[in-house]
């Protein structure tokens, strides 16, 4: 039987056990190795790192996220949360900012209004609802959360792309964080869209990931904020764009990723689906491959093998313009969207030319 864990806390159960520790520490004059967190559908005891006594009204706390099965760039992250006790000023009973690390909203369009720091609804009512209980009368908390290596580590989440500065976001919907299949991922990526229709971009263009977002720039007249990347749910995307009343777009990527598509393959993870040979050789066989040509293409290893097959048989240009049609057609059929598609090599060479 395996012992990994399938699940974690998110950043926003860090960040709320952090605050609920300090609050406890100043009210006792004791420190806790523990908390246990009251999250949106379950009661969560999160491990408490250390907490330094500032004075009489004031703690910091300090938590990590712990490992769990999955690539998250937030994993062994130290979060901290500063928390005063102050006398009550207005009507506010808990008061959230956020320090160094923690990014801040410049585009409209997410959760959080411009000016404010990335810190998600649910994590601050689940800090205010575990902090409110314990605030004496007459009193009130602010709270700073804080991630010293939250700038370093925001470079390689979709926050620059998002248009959030300075550190990471501090997110969850239900204090439990899960694979990337979950529809936490999903939320995260979807949010590309939201941010481009409250631009105001009307020309967009969606790729896969990083290298077709690398080419797309290179050879396209467009702007990181035109690019969406749809990672491997490339069937969801598509279909949240039309929800959103988006119709048409350019679709862009690399052919190794993208010809799963012509196949019907929407979520091209390759644990889910392949294809990409058996796709290849059909519409080489519809543009008049010979069975030596098939045979070669059945052997090959990888798609770029394929296309030098097809280059030698005089027929790529053919074949990739099938492949797009065909991806077109499943997009139209599917989504009812009206998409062009270019495929390129991995040094961002165009393989067709219907577009």
């Amino acid at each position: 039987m395996s012992n990994q864990n399938f699940t974690g806390v998110t950043t926003g159960s860090i960040a709320t056990a952090c605050s609920l520790a300090a609050l406890k520490a100043i009210i006792s004059g004791k420190t806790f190795n523990s908390v246990m967190i009251d999250a949106p559908d379950t009661s969560l005891n999160i491990f408490i790192d250390k907490t330094d006594i500032v004075g009489e009204n004031s703690a910091i706390s300090y938590s990590h996220k712990c490992p769990y099965n999955d690539p998250d760039v937030t994993v062994n992250l130290t979060i901290q949360s500063e928390v005063q006790l102050l006398d009550k000023e207005g009507s506010d009973d808990v008061v959230i900012t956020g320090g160094k690390g923690v990014g801040k909203i410049t585009k409209p369009g997410l959760q959080i209004e411009p000016g404010q720091h990335a810190i998600n609804p649910v994590p601050r009512e689940m800090i205010k609802n575990n902090l409110f209980p314990l605030i004496p009368e007459g009193k009130m908390v602010k709270v700073k959360i804080s991630v010293p290596e939250g700038e370093e580590i925001a470079k390689k989440t979709m926050n620059p792309k998002l248009g959030i500065v300075g550190g990471i976001s501090i997110l969850g919907t239900k204090g439990i964080a899960r694979s990337m299949s979950s529809k936490a991922y999903k939320d995260s990526i979807v949010t590309q869209i939201d941010v481009a229709i409250a631009s105001e971009i009307k020309n967009l263009v969606f790729v896969p990931g990083n290298i077709g977002e690398k080419l797309a720039i290179k050879k396209l007249d467009v702007s990181k904020e035109e690019i969406i990347q749809t990672g491997n749910y490339i069937g969801f995307m598509f279909e949240e764009a039309k929800k959103r009343g988006i119709d048409s777009f350019l679709f862009f990527g690399h052919i190794g990723k993208v010809i799963k598509v012509a196949g019907g393959i929407f979520n091209t993870k390759h644990a889910v689906a392949d294809g990409r040979k058996e796709i290849m050789i059909t519409h080489a066989a519809l543009n008049g491959a010979n069975l030596d040509v098939i045979k070669k293409l059945y052997e090959s290893k990888t798609t770029e093998d394929m296309l030098d097959i097809l280059d030698n048989a005089n027929l790529k240009l053919k074949v990739c313009n099938s492949l797009a049609d065909a991806i077109s057609e499943r997009c139209k059929l599917r989504f009812d969207l009206d998409i062009k598609v270019i495929l390129v090599d991995m040094e961002g060479n165009y393989l067709n030319d219907n577009f």
